[in-house]
Parts: C-alpha cells; sequence; structure tokens
C-alpha cells in the first residue's frame, strides 16, 4: 500500500496546474472558520446491495495507539504485518502544503479532473459524487494546524456524516492501474531483450578505441556569464546562464541550449552545463518565465493566476529561437549558431522535439483529449493545454534549421505530437526514459513515441527504476520532491546523462567519430551501475509492444 499523499505531492510537485482560482482559498477558510463542519463518523464501503462499515474513530484510535478494534480486526486480517505498519503509517502522512496551495490546485483544470476521478469512487452519504465534499475536506485539512493534511484529518473533515466508497468503481481503476502496471514492465522486457540482440550485433571494440573517460572533466577552463534576454515583440524577458570554454584554436564553438522542465531554474541543469562547457562546448541554459520555479512560487503564494499557460507551449519554443538570435548578433564571432544541439526535460523535453521539427498534431489531440477522464496518463493534462492556445497563436513556426541533434529527457509527445509528427524529425534524436515515471509514463511518452521516429539516427535510453525527478539537480528550484519520488540514486543518474549528452553531441555536433563507440547497447552495459540500471538500445520493433500486449489479454 502506497501512501497516497506522498503520491498526490509527486503530482503536484510535477506542476500538473493551470488557471487557478482564489475562490477557493476563501470557500476553503469561511468553512473552516465561519460554520462548525459536519465530520465524516464511518466510513462504507459498497459493492452492490452488499455494505460494509468501520468507524472513523477505529481508524483514529489505531492510527494513534496501534490498537485495533473488534469492527477493524474483520478487515485487517486481510492485510499482511507489512502492509498494515505501511497502512498505519499512511493514515497520518502528512503532505506540507498550506491551505491556499492546496485549494489553488484543486480549483485548477487538472486539480479538477483529478477530483472528477476520485469522485466516482468516494461518494457522500446520500451517494451523490464526493467532488465538491473531496474538495472541502483537503482544502480543511490543510488549514487545520494541529494535524495537517492527512488522510485520516481529511476523513475526519470529509462534510457528511458519512464517506461512501464506491468498490466497483474502485476496482474498475484498481484494473486500470494494474494494466497500466503490467503493459509497462512487459515494455521493459521487450527493451532488454532488444539490449541482448543488438549487444551480439556490435563487434567488440579494442580498449584503445575507448580511451575516452566520459564523466572526467574536459581540458577547457570556462567562464559562466548572466544574460538577461528581452523580446520586446512578445513582451518576455527571461535569464540565460552561458557557459563559455576558455578555447586556444581559433575556431567557432559548438553550441548546447538545455531547457528546463516545468518548475525547474537555471541551475536544474548545471552539472550537464558545467560538464558539457568543460569539453568544449558553448552552453546556454534560459528560464522560461511562464514555466519556472518562479512561477511556481507566484502561483503557491497567490501572486499567480496559472501555473503554466497554454500558450507556454508556443513560447518555449520562441524563447530559444530568439535566444540564438541574440547569441549569433552578440557572440557570433565565438560561437556557431548554425551548429546547436538542444537537451530538455518533460517540458523541456517537448521544447526540444518541437524545435527539432515535430509539429504540435491538433488530429491526435482532438482524438485524445476528449478522452482525458478515463486516462491515467498525468501529462494528458498538460498536453491538452494545447487546444486552449488561441487560434493565431497556432500558425506559428517553431521548428528551427540551427537545431542539429536533440536529447529528450521524459518528454511528453503521445498525443500532442503522435506518431505523423515525430516522424517528420529527420535529425539525431535520443529518449531517456524513467521506467517508474507516473507523469510522463514510460510506455506511451517515450517507448512507444520512440518507434515512430523515422530518422535513423535514434537511441532510446531506459533508466530502470527512474522517476520524473531522477535527473534533476536535488537543489534546483523551491518546491521539494519526496525522496521517493526521485529514485534509486541521483548522482548515478547525473553521471549517466554526464555520459550520455558528452557522447551524443560529441557524435553529432564535433563529427568526433570516436564517440560512436560509446552510443550502443555494448557501451550502455558498460555504464549500468547495479543500484540504477541503464539499457542503451538503437531500434525497437513496435509489433514487439504489441505481441507483448496481446499476451497479456
Amino acid at each position: 500500500m502506497t501512501n497516497p499523499i506522498a503520491f498526490d505531492r509527486s503530482k503536484f510537485c510535477s506542476c500538473l496546474a493551470v488557471g487557478m482560482l482564489q475562490l477557493g482559498c476563501c470557500i476553503g477558510l469561511e468553512a473552516y472558520l465561519g460554520k462548525k463542519a459536519v465530520a465524516a463518523e464511518e466510513i462504507i464501503l459498497n459493492y452492490g446491495v452488499l455494505e460494509f462499515a468501520v468507524s472513523v474513530d477505529s481508524l483514529e484510535t489505531y492510527a494513534k495507539t496501534g490498537k485495533i478494534s473488534s469492527e477493524l480486526k474483520s478487515y485487517t486480517d486481510f492485510l499482511t504485518p507489512e502492509q498494515l505498519a505501511q497502512f498505519k503509517v499512511g493514515l497520518t502522512s502528512s503532505a506540507d502544503f498550506s491551505h491556499l496551495a492546496i485549494a489553488q490546485f484543486l480549483y485548477s483544470y487538472q486539480g479538477e479532473k483529478i477530483l472528477e476521478r476520485m469522485s466516482r469512487v468516494f461518494k457522500t452519504q446520500g451517494r451523490q459524487p464526493g467532488f465538491y465534499a473531496i474538495r472541502s475536506a483537503l482544502i480543511l485539512a490543510a488549514a487545520d494546524q494541529d494535524e495537517g493534511l492527512t488522510p485520516l484529518n481529511v476523513l475526519k473533515k470529509f462534510p457528511t456524516d458519512a464517506l461512501r466508497v464506491d468498490s466497483r468503481q474502485g476496482f474498475e481503476i484498481f484494473k486500470d492501474l494494474s494494466k497500466v502496471v503490467q503493459n509497462n514492465a512487459l515494455s521493459v522486457a521487450a527493451v532488454e531483450q532488444q539490449v541482448i540482440t543488438e549487444s551480439q550485433d556490435v563487434t567488440s571494440f579494442a580498449p584503445q578505441e575507448r580511451n575516452l573517460n566520459l564523466l572526467n572533466s574536459g581540458a577547457y577552463p570556462y567562464r559562466q556569464q548572466k544574460l538577461t534576454i528581452r523580446d520586446r515583440r512578445r513582451d518576455r524577458t527571461f535569464p540565460v546562464d552561458l557557459y563559455l570554454p576558455q578555447v586556444k584554436e581559433r575556431r567557432k564553438l559548438p553550441l548546447i541550449v538545455i531547457s528546463h522542465g516545468l518548475g525547474g531554474d537555471l541551475t536544474t541543469f548545471a552539472y550537464l552545463a558545467q560538464h558539457l562547457a568543460s569539453h568544449g562546448f558553448a552552453v546556454a541554459v534560459p528560464e522560461h518565465p511562464g514555466s519556472s520555479a518562479k512561477q511556481i512560487e507566484g502561483l503557491l503564494n497567490g501572486l499567480e493566476s496559472d501555473v503554466t499557460p497554454p500558450e507556454e507551449l508556443i513560447n518555449r519554443p520562441l524563447d530559444i529561437k530568439f535566444l540564438l538570435d541574440r547569441l549569433e548578433a552578440s557572440f557570433g564571432h565565438k560561437i556557431d549558431v548554425d551548429n546547436v544541439g538542444v537537451i530538455g526535460q518533460s517540458f523541456g523535453g517537448y521544447t526540444a522535439l518541437a524545435l527539432a521539427g515535430a509539429e504540435i498534431n491538433w488530429n491526435s489531440l482532438n482524438r485524445d483529449c476528449p478522452n482525458l477522464d478515463n486516462s491515467w496518463n498525468l501529462s494528458w493534462l498538460i498536453q491538452c493545454l494545447a487546444l486552449q492556445i488561441p487560434l493565431v497563436a497556432t500558425q506559428t513556426e517553431l521548428k528551427d534549421e540551427r537545431i542539429k541533434a536533440a536529447i529528450a529527457i521524459n518528454p511528453l509527445v503521445s498525443s500532442i505530437f503522435g506518431e505523423e509528427s515525430l516522424s517528420k524529425i529527420d535529425l539525431p534524436v535520443m529518449f531517456i526514459s524513467g521506467s517508474s515515471d507516473p507523469i510522463t509514463p514510460a510506455l506511451s511518452e517515450q517507448i512507444i513515441p520512440f518507434t515512430w521516429l523515422t530518422t535513423p539516427k535514434k537511441y532510446l535510453v531506459l533508466l530502470k527504476g527512474g522517476t520524473h525527478f531522477s535527473t534533476l539537480n536535488e537543489s534546483a528550484g523551491s518546491i521539494p520532491v519526496p525522496e521517493k519520488a526521485i529514485g534509486p540514486s541521483p548522482k548515478i543518474a547525473h553521471d549517466y546523462v554526464r555520459q550520455l549528452g558528452l557522447a551524443f553531441f560529441g557524435k553529432y555536433l564535433t563529427e568526433k567519430e570516436a564517440y560512436e563507440n560509446y552510443l550502443n547497447a555494448e557501451y550502455g552495459a558498460v555504464m549500468s551501475r547495479q543500484k540504477f540500471p541503464l539499457r542503451l538500445i538503437k531500434s525497437l520493433n513496435p509489433d514487439i509492444l504489441k505481441l507483448k500486449s496481446q499476451e497479456q489479454k
């Protein structure tokens, strides 16, 4: 049994919210400070005509003292000692968010979509969907300074005498989630089988052919400069960290641009920027103002109404296009702005692929987004925002011919690009995926989309146990991420990204063939660490994924 609050928190930390309404806070405070709220006294589990009840008092007694009442015992007998211990801890596990932050999230577009799914299972005493009751209970629990936002306190703040749990709906959701987990496991197995196939096809290299230690810092000292970029036409100003290697030879430096994800900042991938700069690459790191850590801080403090406006799907690639123009004007004598690599994570992964030539696919969005309420792909909550972009902005060209290679880490792509758009990319592309990513799920957002790429220079890297946050600088931004949501070892993940980034851009921006020796399944196995395994492949038969899915049915 997982900690439900920790799961919700990881979703919240991924910044899946937009269209925030201040009204949520007002309603929550009025209910808390004004009238005395009705609290749920029992939980009723419904399964058809059958009903089973347990009192909230018995749950509270167990959570605080460990004593199992007779009515609770009939249910806890079905749990193992380990599950029972997790259940006890889970009842009082607290999420440290203010009632303002919770209210703003729950009144957002994404928050309401999640509440709609929950209200199918959790209903009021009168058997009505619990949409408003759940929202009220969460806000009131967060406003309770004594107990805070815990599952037990949410039950106590539920505004009817009884909370009904529709077990049939719950089982259906459980079956759906189980299928998602099983399909993901099968896709990971397919990748591992492909690793074996490709490793057998690779001619072993002599040690001298792999004489580069990709983890070592390079020979070039570098200078970090702080820039401020102003695009007056779009009324958009943003900071940029520019890392410039100090090279003695007279040549222009190849350029790499790093695009952070939602809630990121200039430090999110500073470790990668420094590593690449030491190896002779100029590196530019912009901070996207409509989806940065500052934007999220403003949201949580009530100073911003959106976590990211729909137009950010257009503005992010335009930030980088404008940045390239400015760099050419000011540093064109030092930087080769016609030889650019781009790397991005999550929303930044989308940004990188849009610049590489993937167009927003309105057909797939119109097909998929009506099914948003029945999907467990949380990234659709961002992808489907594209349908809210003003018509005039949808005509904007996002591709930039100066981009020569792209790495997308945990990208969101399945609906906003789809097969038709991803297949148009003709540049070298690398996808980096985490097998335990609940935000941009590996199977639907990277593994299947990898098979849609038609460019022969493509790579899929799978981090087994990797999450949406594994590759991020732990100290970046201002929003805490639960330890379990980070993954096995950030240090190992950072080492992987350093090596992969250097080998990929070394091969496709500097055209040094020696780097080719590090971009295959065999070296992926050399690079891999037991605590946090890595798999690297160059191709994957989509029919294998379909066959494995058929076998499961």
